[in-house]
């Protein structure tokens, strides 16, 4: 092969300014048209296309040489910069082009299986399978630039925090909380196993024990567990934990990250201090605890209006202890049709929810199939808890508190989206703050913690561990962004007492928490201090701010929803020597897993 030329610009840097200019240029070839004495070709690289001419009065050898040439073939080229006589003005090199006086081919291609360029309509799985062509399409490559940004600059502003980035083990000891690990077996300590971090939790707080005092590190984490379009089994975090704060602190620090980075990446200046919700109020006028605050619908409690009800469905719920609560579709009314509500009962069923009801207000009458079961008070007074006016719909479910929470949280969601009232380009933060510190778990008939073992409960809160374990709150916080969580974490437990009894509430004997977490323990019999942190998830945050709606567009090389790498084939089959070294046993089958499959 002839030897490389030295490129002195890219391809998607020239402009008029440089004519008259030598250059040499390196890229792939994106098409090519022949014109007789003329082949046209678009050559490309990371930073754009420019036009490239062949004419026989410049070099009749270049000329000759680039009838080879086809799509994605690698070349590069020398040649003088001139005016384009016909201008491409949604083209940013549009205004000239290279006439070639040199050429030389470093590669060959054949036919690529998808085509190179954006909006292609090929099936995410032949994208996923042929991953580094779909990399060299603009609009892959410009959400690759964009998650480094955001990285770039979260290190820039940690680094002038004073926050040290320390790298933290990714072979760990497997932990039978929270989600599945994934398993690592060891050759040298055979029957042993590693586990995949899911976050490098521990760590971070044993770096406050060192004295680090403020940490933070962009690291992989992994999670063997069930995916969906916002979610890999490997996924990166941005963690950071800090010693001697409060949630105040750890909240304060934060919020100046995020000003920064919609400013740096957006051009959005953020309101500061951020809303902040309380878990139960969350719950209570959303449904959720990542509510989506760009629009309305808030839920409205009617227990209190309807208890001595005559609609026995109602009544029935409420004696039950359950809840009725609702919505209202303010002013859409007339847009959603008896169809439309239909369609919703069926929605709110997937939630667990038995059914929906419904209200429509006209401007001279009520129209419900439920409204005859109603006095003239109950009426007017649910019409008052919703404010309700002429040319609204409400929306009621009557279930298990916690289903009727549910259904309602996604039904507004839903309702919203599918009227098409939420603004795409709004961004509306806010932190969650006082979740729950434990959650009784029905098959375990015992209490677990919600967030992990080791989070710190309020301080008002602590005598009500051993006796009203379900009413405390935790130090724990969520960052929310348009409906989804970006971010969380917690302040922990520093004092060994308040550990045993945590454990204690949560059925962990001495022995087992030994077992479990005996060299993390041990660590906190030589001093602890106050500590606390939180955790980004970046592939969502990326995703979010980049509006994109999987976040395997914003991952260079993601897995499939089965946890699959449809182009290199992992995971895969491991040679039976490998196992022996291992000494893992297996047994012989016809038929291996993979066939089928």
């Amino acid at each position: 092969m002839s030897d490389i030329l030295k490129r002195t610009h890219m391809c998607g840097q020239l402009r008029s300014e440089n004519i008259g200019n030598t250059v040499v240029l390196n890229g792939w070839v994106q098409r090519k048209r022949n014109l007789g004495g003329l082949i046209f070709v678009d050559l490309r690289d990371k930073t754009g296309l420019v036009q490239i001419v062949f004419d026989k009065d410049i070099s009749a050898e270049a000329l000759y040489q680039s009838d080879r040439i086809k799509s994605e073939y690698v070349i590069g080229i020398q040649g003088i910069v001139k005016e384009r006589e016909s201008k491409n003005s949604e083209l940013p090199t549009g205004d000239i082009e290279v006439f070639v006086d040199k050429l030389v081919i470093y590669s060959e291609a054949d036919t690529p299986p998808i085509y190179i360029k954006d909006h292609d309509d090929v099936s995410e799985n032949l994208r996923l399978k042929y991953r580094y062509l779909d990399l060299r399409k603009p609009t892959m490559q410009e959400n690759l630039k964009f998650r480094y940004k955001i990285t770039q600059i979260t290190r820039r502003f940690f680094d002038e925090e004073g926050f040290t980035d320390v790298e933290t083990p990714m072979l760990i000891k497997p932990t039978p909380e929270g989600a599945r690990d994934y398993l690592v077996p060891s050759r040298v300590n055979p029957g042993n196993f590693y586990a995949l971090p899911q976050s490098p939790q521990m760590y971070k707080q044993l770096l406050m024990l060192s004295g680090i005092d403020k940490y933070y590190q962009i690291t992989k984490c992994f999670r063997d567990e069930d995916l969906r379009a916002d979610r890999q089994p490997e996924f990166t975090q941005i963690d950071l934990e800090m010693s001697f704060v409060d949630v105040d602190d750890v909240i304060e620090v934060n919020e100046r990250y995020l000003k920064r980075l919609f400013k740096e990446v957006k051009g959005i200046d953020i309101d500061l201090p951020l809303t902040r919700l309380p878990y139960s109020e969350a719950m209570e006028r959303y449904g959720s605890d990542k509510p989506d605050i760009r629009f309305g619908f808030e839920l409205r409690f009617l227990n209190d209006i309807l208890s001595g009800c005559k609609f026995k469905v109602f009544r029935n719920v409420i004696e039950e202890k359950g809840d009725v609560r609702g919505i209202n579709v303010k002013g859409y009314s007339e847009q959603i049709s008896r169809k439309t509500i239909d369609k919703y009962q069926e929605y709110v069923k997937t939630y667990g929810a038995s059914g929906l009801a419904w209200i429509r207000v006209n401007n001279s009458e009520i129209q419900s199939p439920i409204a005859k079961f109603f006095t003239e008070e109950e009426m007017s007074a649910i019409l008052k808890r919703f404010d309700a006016e002429p040319g609204d719909l409400i929306l009621i479910i009557a279930d298990k508190p916690s289903v009727a929470l549910n259904a309602l949280g996604h039904l507004r969601n839903e309702v919203a989206d599918q009227l098409g009232i939420v603004d795409e380009n709004e961004y509306k933060l806010l932190w969650v703050t006082d979740f729950p510190l434990l959650e009784y778990d029905e098959e375990e008939e015992r209490f677990s913690a919600v967030h992990h073992a080791f989070t710190a409960p309020r301080d008002e809160d602590i005598s009500l561990i051993q006796t009203k374990p379900e009413r405390v709150r935790a130090k724990a916080y969520d960052i929310v962004l348009n409906g989804v969580e970006i971010g969380g974490g917690s302040i922990r437990i520093h004092d060994n007492r308040l550990q045993k009894k945590m454990f204690d509430a949560i059925g962990l004997s001495e022995e087992e928490a030994d077992r479990k977490f005996g060299f993390f323990l041990e660590a906190f019999k030589f001093g602890a201090p106050p500590h606390g942190g939180l955790a980004y998830g970046l592939d969502r945050l990326v995703m979010l701010l980049n509006k994109n709606e999987n976040i395997r567009e914003v991952i260079a090389f993601p897995k499939t929803q089965n946890a699959m790498c449809l182009m290199s084939g992992a995971p895969g089959i491991a040679e039976k020597k490998q196992l022996q070294e291992l000494k893992i046993k297996f047994k012989e089958e016809k038929e291996s897993y993979k066939e089928k499959k």
